[in-house]
């Protein structure tokens, strides 16, 4: 008989170079195979950095298949949608001044840049110069070998924007500010940076240039994008260290924050850091496989998922977190995280945050409670601040799911009360709260002749109400939980039993004319009936009772996954790039490129028909996921993607965020070894396990068997054994009503209500 493993891990593996930044990178405004950046980051780290290949192409500024490089680029960019903030380009320059991004480019060959998780570094043809880079959490360690000294020169260029450049020959020292931005900021923004050279800086050939390139020899300016060039006095090695460091706080706290992070440490040291931190972070889940693609498609995925949210608090000297509030623009004490869209990141990305790192979930929730008291609304797009994209208030799910998994470490009354105030009371800014709050309360929907995305927008309120319910309940506010659980039932207010479909209705009651399933907009987000009326993950059973049965709503999943993936553009009035990628593919109706269907294939289980759950899901991630610059189906969005696949290669989902469950899948290694914080371990073995083995025959938890179709956190978080076998034949099974994942209608008819 096999025993829970007590192996610690005593040896970190070098899983470092499986990961590929590439991934996801080929994508454009029209097809996105992940709308990625090859980012140069500490794990969550508030500075992050790319290759810039093309200034132009905005939120589009790399592309793996460019071959002139612009500069390395300071980057907060959370999607390329979003924008970017606070970024700047880095450039080692020879020869003649020249600062214009197009013209200062120089060509580099493909062998001679490399993109890791810790380190970069490209030969820039033109200039006979290399330039590496290594991060830290807030700064930037980096490395300049010139082959030519002459005429050598560091480009420092900020973007649209007021900023301000001071350089300090005599200091080696360039200090300055800028505020470009892209929304979500107070009018006091900026982001301050501080640059140490360790050569002497040739005065004569330092200087400052303007937005329309113009150049001075001044060493001080204020203006819109004003840049600046070092003259440097390169050594006879030809190396030249630069030492960055930014902060959104002041001038004083950037060099606060390179004395802390850097110091006087060697690029080297700051690289071997660098690759600690990664191997610590992707150590957390060791896999064990012989297919070395599988190995780098996964822990690539798992670098994704460790990126986003950001850091954005820094540290005093005397070691006390504060942050710059992005909601009020004051200097604040205590932790903040931002760029993170929680419509898209519920589903996955925390969930995960639960199972790997639960402290740190804790800290970024209080800081999420944080931006709540400085902006008076929990935000709902952070990138710095609110930026109000994406239907619902979907930070409901993000903090129900955490309660209920017994994260600490925020302040749980505050959270409750931001939570609530969304739920109940229209703001007066549209960007704020939940839009439509009143007609909601009025009709139990949002009607689809006065709002935009109605159908979309309620199904996440209503699970939104779920989720609040669930913190009223362990807070003894029944008042609000009863409110909260009859309005968790509204959903059934837009399924209209004649199409089988959610569907647009009026204010009314009467149904939007001229429905087809396929016609995306209007009423559906980024999406159209097919891929839009699934979002009762809180009630599955009762969805299916609501579409005339458990038979019938399997066929209908069966459908949706087999159909032709065709579409109509509808309200866009062209083809957005969902409509393009889900084309693409033949996967039916399933777009996986975008959030609302990640939970489809796990409702065949969630009906008590495990076999397609385990079959679709191992296909989706057999066929649409890899490491390559092309690897992934659709916008990776914050990690919220790439935890989907790293979910459905453990061989279970959370189905329900605010729920403490993880649907049972289809796991996809031999073994795996999930190291919980605490010291214990999950491990997951799947024997028989292959390509053409989707299908599981049989589960053993601790060495005992398993018939939910479900595991539940506490589980896991205990220390687990789950033994998988694996088969290539479905396995015909009559599931009992207590072993399938919750449902809302399940358990009020378990407690005779």
């Amino acid at each position: 008989m096999k025993k829970i493993s007590k192996r610690k891990v005593v040896t970190i593996m070098n899983v470092l170079q499986y990961v590929n930044p590439l991934q996801g990178t080929a994508s454009t405004f029209r097809f996105s195979n992940g709308n990625t950046l090859p980012l140069v980051a500490r794990p969550f780290g508030m500075a992050a950095w790319s290759p810039q290949t093309d200034e132009a192409g905005k939120g589009w500024f790399f592309h793996p298949s460019h071959r002139h490089f612009e500069g390395i680029r300071l980057t907060h960019q959370p999607s390329p949608w979003i924008e970017d903030y606070g970024h700047l380009t880095i450039l080692p320059q020879t020869g003649p001044l020249i600062v214009s991004a197009t013209k200062r480019s120089s060509s580099f060959r493909s062998e001679d840049m490399s993109i890791k998780p810790d380190y970069f570094r490209v030969k820039l043809q033109r200039y006979n110069a290399l330039l590496e880079l290594s991060p830290t959490e807030r700064c930037a360690s980096m490395r300049m070998t010139f082959e030519a000294t002459q005429e050598a020169r560091v480009l420092v260029a900020p973007f649209a924007g007021e900023s301000s450049i001071t350089i300090d020959p005599a200091r080696r020292r360039l200090t300055g500010y800028t505020r470009a931005n892209s929304g979500g900021v107070p009018e006091n923004y900026a982001m301050y940076v501080v640059i140490d050279v360790d050569c002497d800086l040739d005065v004569q050939a330092c200087g400052v240039f303007d937005q329309d390139f113009n150049a001075s020899t001044s060493l001080h300016e204020a203006g819109n994008r004003i840049g600046a060039f070092i003259g440097l006095n390169v050594p006879q090695s030809g190396e030249v260290n630069l030492r960055m460091g930014t902060s959104f706080i002041s001038i004083e706290q950037a060099i606060t924050n390179l004395t802390q992070e850097i110091g006087s440490k060697s690029f080297d040291l700051v690289r071997a850091e660098a690759t600690q931190a990664w191997e610590e972070t992707l150590n957390r889940i060791q896999v064990e496989d012989q297919d070395e693609d599988k190995l780098s498609t996964f822990y690539t995925c798992l670098y994704r998922v460790c990126l986003f949210p950001r850091t954005w608090h820094e540290f005093t000297d005397q070691g006390k977190k504060v942050h710059y509030s992005p909601y009020n623009g004051q200097i604040v004490q205590g932790p903040m995280y931002c760029d993170n869209g929680f419509w898209d990141t519920y589903r996955t990305s925390y969930p995960l945050f639960s199972l790997l790192c639960p402290s740190r979930l804790g800290e970024i929730l209080q800081s999420y409670v944080n931006a709540y008291k400085e902006g008076g609304w929990m935000p709902k797009w952070s990138s710095p601040g609110e930026r109000s994209a994406m239907p619902g208030t979907l930070i409901d799910a993000v903090f129900a799911d955490a309660f209920v998994k017994g994260i600490e470490g925020f302040d749980v009354q505050s959270a409750y009360e931001g939570l609530l105030k969304h739920a109940c009371r229209a703001a007066d800014d549209p960007h704020l709260g939940r839009k439509g709050v009143r007609a909601y309360q009025a009709h139990g929907y949002l009607p689809a002749d006065q709002f935009h995305e109605s159908v979309s927008n309620t199904l996440d309120y209503v699970y939104g109400d779920f989720c609040i319910a669930q913190l009223a309940k362990s807070l003894g506010k029944t008042e609000d939980y009863t409110l909260l659980m009859n309005r968790a039932t509204n959903y059934a207010k837009l399924l209209d039993p004649t199409v089988g479909f959610m569907r647009g209705k009026k204010a009314d009651g009467d149904w939007v004319e001229e429905f087809d399933p396929i016609e995306w907009g209007g009423a559906y987000c980024e999406g159209s009936a097919w891929q839009c009326s699934w979002a009762v993950q809180h009630d599955i059973v009762g969805l299916a009772e609501s579409m005339g049965g458990k038979d019938v709503f399997l066929a209908r999943m069966n459908e949706l996954m087999t159909t032709l993936p065709v579409f109509k553009v509808g309200s866009y009035g062209f083809e957005i790039h969902e409509m393009s990628e889900m084309a693409s593919i033949n996967f039916g109706q399933f777009a996986i490129s975008n959030q609302p269907s990640f939970h489809i294939p796990y409702l065949f289980a969630a009906a008590g028909s495990p076999a397609g759950t385990q079959f679709w899901v191992r296909k989706t991630a057999k066929e649409l996921f890899s490491s390559a610059p092309d690897g992934l189906p659709g916008d990776e969005d914050n990690g919220s993607l790439c935890a989907w696949y790293i979910f459905a290669c453990m061989g279970m989902y959370p189905l329900c965020p605010g729920v403490p469950e993880y649907v049972i899948g289809s796991p996809m290694f031999g073994r795996m070894t999930i190291h919980l914080e605490g010291g214990k371990q999950i491990v997951i073995e799947a024997e028989h396990n292959a390509a053409d083995h989707p299908y599981v025959q049989s589960v053993q938890m601790n060495n005992e068997p398993h018939q939910p179709l479900f595991f539940t956190h506490d589980q896991l978080m205990e220390g687990a054994l789950i033994q998988f076998g694996m088969s290539d034949t479905p396995q015909e099974m009559q599931v009992e009503n207590k072993h399938l994942p919750y449902s809302m209608s399940l358990r009020i008819q378990s407690e005779g209500k």
